[in-house]
């Protein structure tokens, strides 16, 4: 597909996920091994990650998780959060974290870990700008606690203030 084929939505949100993400990466305390664009030789064997493009990481975005997980369906600003804590932390537990969001803004909706028409629904009926900074706050507890978890030497206190920042863009 061609940039000008993707929902501009989609395109304002890879933008700054492919920025946070940066280029070739292959840190030994980084449990994701090695990424380009995001996008780690674990997650996606059959691709040579050293030599993957800009488009093709655009296009992985878009089928594998815009399309997939229909963040598109939610307010444009949100959905550019959820596709950025996603490829970080996972899908699951970024709903469950736009889900402890919604709970948070009053909305009392079941943590699944499911981005399904309920949650959906309930996000795009919340008040946009305190949604999103609960979700903020949600992402940022994650991260402290998985840095916790790790203990003092492990990669979570090496990456922790990169998370926090990623998580209060």
């Amino acid at each position: 597909m061609g940039a000008s084929e993707y929902d501009p939505a989609f395109l304002s949100a890879v933008k700054k996920l492919l920025t946070d993400e940066g280029g070739y990466a292959d840190r030994a305390r980084d449990a994701g091994g090695a990424t380009r664009f995001g996008i780690s030789q674990r997650e996606y064997p059959q691709l040579d990650i050293k030599t993957l493009t800009r488009e093709d990481a655009i296009e992985i975005y878009w089928r594998d998780w815009w399309c997939k997980f229909r963040y598109g369906a939610l307010p444009s600003p949100l959905a550019a959060k959820m596709l950025d804590l996603a490829v970080n932390i996972g899908p699951s537990e970024t709903a469950r974290c736009l889900q402890r969001a919604l709970r948070a803004c009053g909305v009392a909706i079941a943590e699944n870990g499911i981005l399904g028409p309920l949650t959906r629904a309930s996000a795009t009926r919340a008040n946009q700008t305190a949604l999103i900074a609960a979700l903020r706050s949600e992402a940022a507890a994650h991260y402290r606690l998985v840095a916790a978890s790790k203990g003092e030497r492990a990669a979570g206190k090496d990456f922790l203030a990169g998370w926090l920042n990623r998580a209060y863009e």
